[in-house]
């Protein structure tokens, strides 16, 4: 088996009610809830749950969904129960698969930084789409 350094770091879901929802996957499936104080504060835009020590889902309010515009064509998928996949990657993968990206002509957004994931704030990310339409964030931490 071959070992592969890529993780998942996050999914996010589109969700009525963050608050009830991290309730949910507190009591009903065991998950740790994370920033859930903090969204119903106002300071944050939406809560997560923690999988593992690398892996969250975060819980987006359906909201929000007409403000996703990081890629053209971003807002009409929106508010569908999966928002977009994220892989967290090494820096020198990271940078690799941005490469490989802009040689097939893959749209990408420009590269964000400090973007909240399970592992803290990422030092760049970026979306861009598969074939199929599905979103994607890249992101590697410092």
């Amino acid at each position: 088996m071959t070992d592969n350094t890529a993780r998942l770091d996050h999914v996010v879901l589109w969700v009525r009610d963050p608050v009830a929802a991290a309730d949910f996957y507190e009591q009903a499936v065991g998950l740790e809830p994370v920033r859930r104080s903090e969204f119903a504060a106002g300071q944050v835009p939406f809560p997560s749950v923690r999988v593992n020590a690398e892996t969250i889902i975060d819980l987006m309010p359906r909201s929000a969904a007409e403000r996703m515009t990081m890629l053209p064509g971003a807002a009409e998928s929106s508010g569908h129960p999966v928002n977009h996949v994220c892989l967290a990657l090494p820096e020198g993968d990271f940078d690799a698969l941005r490469d490989r990206l802009a040689e097939r002509g893959v749209p990408m957004t420009d590269m964000g930084h400090d973007s909240f994931g399970a592992r803290g704030n990422a030092r760049r990310n970026f979306y861009f789409r598969d074939p199929d339409g599905n979103l994607f964030e890249a992101r590697h931490y410092a």
